[in-house]
C-alpha cells in the first residue's frame, strides 16, 4: 500500500541536468582547460530528499566519477546500494568512526589536525597508503584547517608516512550573494593557500571549490572539479539565474480524502488561525508536517487542484493540511500538486521557498521518510 502523499522522482531528469552542466562547463571552458572541469555529484542528505541510492546510480550511469556525501554513513548506504565510483566524504571524522573510510573505500576529507593523526594512525595499522582531501577554511569559519595557520597544521599532516595528499579544496560561505564580498575574499585566499603549497612542492592533483552557484557565478574558481548539489535536481540557487537546460526532478502530489462547508464566522484547525468570511468550502489533504510541510506554509502556501491555485488555510497540522476550495468544483479523490505541474499552472520549489522565507534546500531535504519515493526512468 502506499499513502495518497508521494514524490515523483524523474532519474531520468537528474541524468539530464548532469549533462547539462556538464556541457555549460565545457561550452564556457577557459582554453587552458578546453575539456571544462570534472564534476563531484553531491549527494548529500539522501540527495536532497530525492533517494540517495537510485540517485546516485542514475549519476554514476550518466557519467559521475566521483559522488559526494556528508558523512562515512552517507556513503556506506551509496555502497550498499551499488555505487562503484569514487566517494568523497566532505564531514568532519570522529576518532572512533574512520574504519568505515578502510571497509568501504572511501576518500575522506581531513579537516582537522585530529582527523589527519586518527587516519594516519588507522591506515599505518592496516599498513596501506591512504589519499585524501584537504579541506581549507578561507572565511566559512566552520570546518578547514585556517588559510593563514597552515605553517603551524600543514607540516605534520604532510609528514604522515600512511596518507597522500590528493585534493585540496575550500567552501564559499556567500556564493549565492552577488553582493557580498567575501567570496572574492575567499578566492584570493584560496589563491594564496594553492601558492604557498607549491613552495612546498606539493601539487595535489585535484582542486576544487565552486558548488552549484560558484558555478554559475565565476569561471575563475571552477579548477579542476566543481561540486554541483542543487543544480543536479533541477533547481537554481536563488536568486540567481541561469541559462542551463535544467528540468526539476521532483514532483510532490497527494489527493483530496475529504471536503468540509464551513459557515461564515467558523473557524478552521488548530488555534482557530482562519476564519471563515464566507461560506466556504475546505478540502483536506493528507499531508503535514510529519511529511515535512512547513508550518509556515499555513495562510501563505497554495496547492494546485484542478490545474487552479488554492491557498493553505488554518494551521498545517502533523498529517494533514487544510485547502480553501471555495471557487474550484473539486470533490474527494481530486488529484493535488504540492510541487509540481498540473494543467498549465506550476509550483516549483523557488516559489514555496519564497513565500514561506526560507531556501529550497530546506525545502527538499525536509520531505518525511514516510513519503514515497516514486522512481521513474525512461
Amino acid at each position: 500500500m502506499i499513502r495518497s502523499t508521494v514524490a515523483d522522482v524523474d532519474l531520468d531528469a537528474i541524468a539530464h541536468n548532469f549533462r547539462a552542466i556538464r556541457d555549460f562547463l565545457q561550452s564556457e571552458a577557459r582554453s587552458s582547460k578546453p575539456e571544462g572541469p570534472g564534476i563531484v555529484a553531491v549527494v548529500k542528505a539522501n540527495a536532497y530528499g530525492h533517494g540517495s541510492g537510485p540517485v546516485a546510480l542514475a549519476l554514476e550511469r550518466a557519467g559521475a566519477t566521483m559522488l559526494a556525501c556528508a558523512d562515512i554513513e552517507e556513503a556506506i548506504v551509496l555502497r550498499r546500494a551499488g555505487v562503484r565510483c569514487e566517494i568523497l566524504v566532505f564531514g568532519a571524522l570522529g576518532v572512533s568512526d574512520v574504519t568505515g573510510i578502510f571497509e568501504y573505500t572511501l576518500t575522506p576529507t581531513i579537516s582537522t589536525p585530529s582527523a589527519g593523526k586518527a587516519l594516519q594512525e588507522a591506515a599505518a595499522r592496516r599498513g596501506t597508503r591512504l589519499k585524501y582531501h584537504l579541506k581549507i577554511d578561507t572565511g566559512m569559519n566552520r570546518l578547514g584547517l585556517r588559510h593563514d595557520n597552515l605553517p603551524r597544521t600543514l607540516p605534520d599532516l604532510l609528514a604522515s608516512p600512511n596518507l597522500e595528499l590528493d585534493g585540496v579544496y575550500t567552501h564559499f560561505a556567500t556564493a549565492d550573494d552577488p553582493d557580498h564580498p567575501l567570496m572574492e575574499e575567499q578566492r584570493v585566499r584560496f589563491e594564496r593557500v594553492r601558492a604557498y603549497l607549491d613552495t612546498l612542492g606539493v601539487r595535489p592533483r585535484l582542486v576544487h571549490a565552486a558548488n552549484s552557484a560558484a558555478l554559475l557565478r565565476d569561471a575563475r574558481v571552477w579548477y579542476d572539479l566543481v561540486r554541483p548539489g542543487l543544480l543536479l535536481y533541477g533547481v537554481v540557487p536563488p536568486p540567481l539565474g541561469s541559462t542551463i537546460p535544467l528540468r526539476p526532478a521532483l514532483s510532490l502530489r497527494s489527493r483530496l480524502v475529504a471536503v468540509k462547508h464551513i459557515r461564515t464566522g467558523e473557524t478552521v484547525s488548530y488555534g482557530a488561525r482562519f476564519t471563515a468570511q464566507r461560506p466556504t468550502r475546505v478540502a483536506v489533504v493528507p499531508a503535514g508536517y510529519a511529511d515535512g510541510i512547513d508550518l509556515r506554509m499555513a495562510g501563505r502556501g497554495v496547492a494546485l487542484v484542478r490545474g487552479r491555485r488554492a491557498h493553505i488555510v488554518g494551521a498545517v497540522c502533523m498529517d494533514m493540511i487544510l485547502l480553501d476550495i471555495t471557487d474550484i468544483e473539486a470533490y474527494p479523490g481530486d488529484a493535488v500538486v504540492l510541487l509540481g505541474t498540473q494543467g498549465d499552472e506550476r509550483l516549483d520549489v523557488r516559489e514555496m521557498a519564497a513565500a514561506i522565507g526560507t531556501i529550497p534546500w530546506e525545502i527538499l531535504c525536509r520531505l518525511g521518510s514516510r513519503i514515497e519515493r516514486i522512481y521513474s526512468v525512461g
